[in-house]
């Protein structure tokens, strides 16, 4: 494993000091309004712009067909990443109001055959600089290995306090239903044992939910790749989370309803993790859980600065295992909690948005990408002029986003 070399006074320095600016206040009724305003209009320009396209492909498959292909295309990556760019410009998060609470928080770490690693995670977890107690608790989830020896001596060894339970029967959701039950804390964090925190993750992590109102029951962490100096698989989820999956957590906090709380690293309040019933019986616990607590009209936020690193999958198998199970939790989710039923108008919406991926994906993989291998001979059937229109818009997203997460980000990396 790399190495961790994270400069906690520069982050601090560079988020404290441009949170400490005021900055204008617009209601998040307009934002959402005004991207959506926005991101229309931007697909009925390419809409117009399109025009001649449609009409030659329609002559080949029918006008039908045409429109269907081109507006899996073209309109609805156009609309959508339009609304993206918009609202990340609209993006302010607000100051906090508490910067240095004491309250008592438990950590859950759910392990799996992890003697290597938890040694590791409890050492980051020992030189965070929050200010309150910290009750640790480890659950062995019927490992094959010495993780709750190694987590024992591991603790002792940094001077920790840590409570190790046993859950034989396997399923993360076991281990962390185990652990619940034995919390007494108001606020109660969840982190993956192959996962790392930042020295402030833990600080700015309570301090968003602590200066959120009543009804945010849970606030998202960033994740970051650990091993991005890996495998060319690595490298590749670095950008997929510093800019892609940051970007969506970004829209989803910004509109007051995170989608996730991710279980690698999210604080969420004890009483309301109880109220749902704890973590379900499902593939994407964690995403389940999340829709549990949306669907009862209380809020999830995210929290940018409140950093973790994880390890991702290096190889293809694994990756193609993991991202699966991401989608099959997210259909879990869509089947308990339909997206008409959400009481939160905006997470209405951005659960909505989930109606449409198979036929973005469907279109993308049997129509765009044959396209690609056509157009690269000449023939521009189904990839066009107009399909440069969302191109634009995604290199601006990602340059928007990246020139943020860099200047807050520059100086935590593994």
């Amino acid at each position: 494993m790399n190495n961790t070399n994270l400069n906690n006074t520069n982050l601090t320095s560079k988020a404290e000091g441009s949170r400490g600016r005021k900055k204008h206040y617009i209601p998040v009724k307009r934002k959402f309004y005004a991207s959506h305003l926005f991101a229309l209009a931007w697909m009925a320009m390419s809409i117009v712009f399109s025009i001649p396209w449609v009409r030659d492909f329609g002559e080949l498959v029918t006008l039908p067909v045409s429109l269907i292909v081109i507006g899996g295309i073209s309109y609805l990556p156009g609309y959508m990443n339009a609304f993206m760019v918009s609202s990340l410009l609209f993006d302010r998060q607000p100051s906090f109001k508490v910067t240095n609470s004491k309250a008592p928080v438990s950590i859950l770490i759910a392990c799996h055959n992890e003697e290597e690693n938890i040694k590791d995670t409890l050492r980051y977890i020992s030189v965070q600089d929050y200010n309150g107690p910290l009750h640790i608790c480890v659950i062995d989830n019927n490992s094959s290995d010495n993780t709750p020896e190694a987590a024992r001596l591991g603790a002792k060894e940094l001077g920790l306090e840590i409570t190790v339970l046993s859950e034989t029967v396997p399923g993360k959701h076991h281990a962390l239903n185990r652990a619940i039950e034995n919390v007494e804390t108001e606020l109660v964090i969840t982190l993956d044992a192959d996962t790392v925190l930042h020295p402030s993750a833990i600080r700015y992590l309570i301090s968003r939910l602590v200066s959120s109102p009543d009804d945010v029951c849970a606030v998202a962490g960033t994740v970051l790749v650990r091993n991005s100096r890996g495998r060319f698989l690595a490298r590749v989820q670095e950008w997929d989370y510093f800019l892609g999956i940051a970007s969506v957590k970004r829209l989803q906090g910004l509109f007051q309803g995170t989608l996730v709380a991710q279980g690698a690293f999210s604080v969420y309040k004890t009483k309301a993790v109880k109220e749902v019933g704890g973590w379900p019986d499902a593939i994407g616990e964690d995403i389940v859980l999340t829709w549990g607590f949306l669907s009862r009209n209380w809020r999830v936020y995210y929290e940018p600065l409140a950093v973790a690193f994880t390890d991702v999958p290096e190889g293809l198998r694994h990756f193609i295992r993991q991202r699966s199970r991401w989608a099959r939790g997210m259909i879990e989710a869509l089947r308990i909690t339909k997206p008409w039923k959400q009481p939160i108008p905006y997470v209405k919406y951005m659960t909505g948005v989930n109606l449409v991926m198979p036929y973005l994906d469907f279109v993308y993989t049997f129509c765009w990408l044959p396209g690609l291998v056509f157009a690269m001979f000449g023939h521009y059937w189904i990839v066009g002029p107009a399909t440069l229109f969302v191109l634009p818009l995604a290199l601006l997203q990602n340059y928007i986003l990246y020139r943020y997460q860099r200047g807050i980000f520059s100086s935590a990396r593994p």
